[in-house]
């Protein structure tokens, strides 16, 4: 029997504008009557006529309204012409895993529901995104094409009488209006782990973990925070790499990530943290909830800054059988983030490229041939095996590197800064502050600082004093197609290569986060705390940005 699909009126809602990475709002908001189904509605017909026949991708992080979501979506699916949808499991995807699903099936995209770090359960957070054929998130042209046609719709399509069953593997092919509609419940594993297996030399990794040859294990600590890297962790880390039950922790998806935040950082993965300081183990390492994100830490919880993460696997992918394989192009980072690896670009003589926040710029140099590795100090590192971040994929560099060199992580970051110098880092945010002071914080500061006058000006702080270099609102003209993106952060660059970078986040789901940048390079004095080395220039920089007065804040929520 043919299903038929149904059309069901509907009205607009204000503020479906999807952010850096789709839509994000509490549950208590996407479960309003319609709320999901309009926004659904909208990827769909922002598709066009490619969407007629096409394959999509579905899955999400796992928490709380993920598996409601991806049901609504299937029906939805089936009604506006889609032919077939490859859904994890029970609706769970980890973000890589979907981005491989797409490169790997040559589907049209993936629809992802995920709220990625942000908190979980019936009284915080959900998102929804698009990630298009390249396996990366939808560019800001189709973002705003969903955002257009959210305001004003009228109906939605839908096939409520479709039976949908996600829980178990298998395929399921129905008739919509005449046509097939496939639906294969996919293992939400197997795809990603064989991506690893060739990346990696896993039978080398697991002699080191395991210990097989030197009867020494690898003592690690991986800690999923009750994300959707779980059921990875456990494959890769115990099935394949050998490593013990103890080695993993918080492996169960779970809908509000049992209470923890899922944001791997050295406040919200503090249990992950103490045990490592306080235990005896070689490396220490989290993801956030849909997997996108990691921290490494090494000996005693030694930090690793993931802009120094990035640049000691640019200096080091040599050992990596993918990058043997298919070459070493270029390196990008995020405006925000520590121009550490700007100087291995420039050692190995390759391109490097500093793009607005948002990993969808990367998508279009990788695309082009001139980028293989990038990454984002809020914790994202990623290469272009596919087009997300991937916090596993990022470990798994890490465990080569030190197999490689046969050296610790704190050894070989002071090898690292003993060659290059270091850039001192820190990252404050102040979270959930209220929109409109914000907003006039950034404008009078925009103001001061693109004044003519402002450019030469010194700054004094704790006996150091720093001159104006430059100083503006980022804007970044993409390489390949020209796009231009504005306003994308106001910085400051002084003469001795220190920046001041502030920015309101476009992740959360409410209120305005704002994010203070304090980035200093010092060629010799490598080995100083961070927190005394960078005391001036925030100091400064709250003097600039008279953040105190405007937020009415005197500490940030997180500092990393």
């Amino acid at each position: 029997m043919s299903l038929t699909a149904e059309t069901v009126a509907t009205t607009v809602y204000e503020g479906q504008k999807p952010g850096t990475s789709g839509l994000r709002k509490k549950v208590k908001v996407f479960i309003q009557p319609n709320y999901t189904e309009n926004f659904v509605q909208c990827i769909l017909d922002a598709n066009g006529a490619a969407l007629k026949g096409s394959t999509l991708v579905v899955g999400g992080d796992g928490r709380y309204y993920c598996k409601e979501a991806a049901e609504l979506i299937i029906r939805m699916c089936a009604a506006n012409g889609v032919s077939k949808l490859l859904v994890g499991q029970n609706g769970i995807l980890s973000t890589p895993a979907v981005s491989s699903l797409i490169r790997h099936h040559k589907a049209l995209g993936g629809i992802v529901l995920t709220a990625s770090h942000n908190p979980g359960g019936p009284e915080n957070d959900f998102g929804i995104k698009f990630n298009c054929e390249n396996g990366g998130p939808a560019p800001d042209a189709f973002t705003n094409k969903i955002y257009q046609l959210s305001t004003a719709i009228k109906e939605y399509k839908t096939i409520k009488s479709l039976p949908v069953d996600i829980t178990k593997v298998g395929t399921t092919t129905h008739t919509v209006n005449n046509q097939p509609f496939v639906v294969e419940v996919i293992d939400s594993v197997a795809n990603y782990v064989n991506h690893m297996k060739e990346i990696f030399d896993f039978a080398k990794l697991k002699d080191y973990v395991s210990g097989t040859s030197s009867g020494k294990p690898l003592k690690m600590r991986i800690d999923s925070l009750n994300g959707v890297t779980g059921s990875y962790v456990r494959e890769i880390f115990l099935n394949c790499l050998g490593a013990s039950e103890q080695s993993v922790v918080h492996t169960t998806p779970l809908p509000d990530f049992g209470g923890l935040h899922p944001d791997p950082n050295l406040t919200y993965a503090k249990d992950l943290v103490d045990a490592v300081a306080n235990g005896d183990y070689d490396i220490g390492a989290a993801f956030d909830g849909d997997g996108d994100r990691n921290m490494i830490i090494g000996h005693k919880a030694f930090f690793v800054t993931p802009s120094d993460s990035l640049a000691v696997i640019a200096h080091y992918l040599e050992c990596m059988p993918y990058f043997q394989k298919n070459g070493i192009q270029g390196f990008a980072r995020s405006m925000p983030t520590a121009s550490t690896v700007d100087l291995v670009g420039k050692k190995l003589g390759k391109e490097v490229f500093e793009v607005p926040t948002g990993w969808k710029y990367f998508g279009n140099l990788m695309d082009a041939g001139r980028l293989c590795l990038c990454g984002e100090e809020s914790f994202g590192t990623g290469s272009n095996h596919i087009r997300e971040k991937d916090g596993i994929w990022a470990v798994l560099a890490w465990l080569s590197i030190m197999q490689h060199t046969g050296k610790g992580i704190e050894d070989i970051l002071k090898n690292h800064w003993a060659i290059y110098g270091r850039n001192y880092f820190t990252r404050y945010d102040y979270e959930e502050c209220e929109l409109d002071p914000c907003n006039d914080m950034m404008a009078t500061m925009e103001k001061t600082i693109t004044d003519a006058a402002f450019v030469g000006k010194e700054f004094s702080s704790g006996g150091k004093s720093y001159k104006v270099k430059v100083a503006d609102n980022f804007s970044y003209t993409d390489p390949v197609d020209k796009s231009v993106s504005t306003k994308q952060g106001l910085r400051i660059v002084f003469e001795d290569g220190s920046r001041i970078v502030m920015r309101l986040s476009g992740t959360g789901s409410s209120g305005a986060t704002v994010r203070l940048y304090i980035d200093s390079y010092e060629k010799d004095n490598v080995l100083g705390q961070a927190s005394e080395m960078l005391k001036p220039l925030i100091d400064i920089a709250l003097e600039i940005s008279q953040l105190p007065k405007f937020t009415g804040r005197n500490a940030p929520t997180v500092i990393t």
